[in-house]
């Protein structure tokens, strides 16, 4: 299956989480946890415009701070997800600084906070720099399936987990791909080029046929006279799951979210043998993480967040979660 998401973890198995997640031909990227974000450039800060929190223990939001920091001064606008309690945890970090220059700006720092209150209920608080970050509440809204954000290359939805409190877990997911042909183009004398990032968004948005492209030499050509160039393919969709007891009710959950999903990004702190001490600390056993994995009927498993009590063992958990995800285990 073809898609343009190229995730990535930030620390590895053992480090802090954080999936960078970016989008081939985009400039933005999506970044779910927000633990140490020191592995990561200010450039590659700068592309991220949508976060998901799964919840905000310091290992996984210490790192708004980073990407704080690279923005205050430029105009851009930054949409994070979280469960419920978020905002205002966010606000008071926000607040944990002296805003007393902001009105020599005239730049704008806008950051949104959407909490995940209820499975399909959101409630948004508005934070702007010229305003000093004091919380702006805009009320609630509808999250129908989970829909978090949504934009028309992909969508972002979540589903409220169990850990120690509510944790979020995140499904990124392309409703389609839509891929250039280029014996097509060189067949039609047409050059590649910025241009076809119109002609594939207008694909994606349902173009009418006769919506005109413009193309490198400034003319234009009707939609459905290029439509022949591209082609539209089923997206991919990439599933994170951390911080989370192994319970039915949370399998279930993530049964429903990550159907289907080409990668499951999920925690794997600790060995199978060490079943009864996960349960207790709320996390999952590298079993239950292949478990619920094969579940899901996920294309690949990527387990992280090991606990570093099993440093020296990395090869061993990777293997316990395949054995598990084979369904030999």
């Amino acid at each position: 299956m073809s898609t343009s998401l190229r995730p990535r973890l930030v620390n590895g198995r053992y480090g802090d989480p954080a999936l960078f997640v970016e989008f081939s031909h985009q400039r933005e990227a999506v970044l779910l946890d927000m633990g140490d974000l020191s592995a990561l450039s200010a450039r590659d800060l700068l592309r991220v415009g949508t976060v998901g929190v799964s919840h905000m223990h310091m290992d996984h939001l210490i790192g708004f701070d980073a990407l704080l920091r690279v923005n205050v001064g430029r105009d851009a606008r930054i949409e994070l997800a979280g469960p419920e309690g978020f905002a205002d945890r966010l606000g008071h970090k926000l607040q944990g600084y002296t805003w007393d220059l902001a009105q020599r700006y005239t730049t704008e720092l806008v950051i949104e906070a959407a909490e995940l209150v209820a499975p399909e209920c959101l409630r948004r608080t508005r934070f702007r720099f010229s305003q000093r970050f004091e919380p702006e509440p805009l009320g609630e809204a509808e999250a129908r399936g989970g829909m978090i954000f949504e934009t028309p290359r992909w969508k972002l939805s979540a589903s409220i987990l169990e850990h120690h409190g509510p944790c979020l877990a995140f499904a990124l997911e392309e409703p389609h791909r839509v891929n250039v042909w280029r014996n097509r183009l060189d067949e039609a004398g047409l050059e590649r080029g910025k241009w076809l990032h119109g002609l594939k968004e207008a694909i994606r948005r349902g173009g009418d046929d006769q919506l005109p492209i413009r193309l490198p030499s400034g003319s234009a050509k009707p939609l459905s006279e290029l439509r022949h160039l591209v082609s539209v393919e089923p997206g991919g969709k990439i599933c994170y799951a951390t911080d989370l007891r192994d319970t039915a009710a949370n399998r279930q959950s993530l049964r429903s979210l990550g159907a289907g999903a080409r990668i499951l990004f999920i925690e794997a702190s600790f060995r199978a043998a060490d079943a009864a001490l996960a349960f207790d600390r709320a996390h999952l056993t590298t079993r239950a993480a292949g478990e619920i994995a094969r579940e899901c009927e996920a294309k690949r498993v990527e387990p992280f967040h090991f606990s570093p009590r099993y440093k020296d063992c990395e090869a061993a958990l990777l293997a316990e979660v395949e054995e598990a995800f084979a369904g030999s285990a």
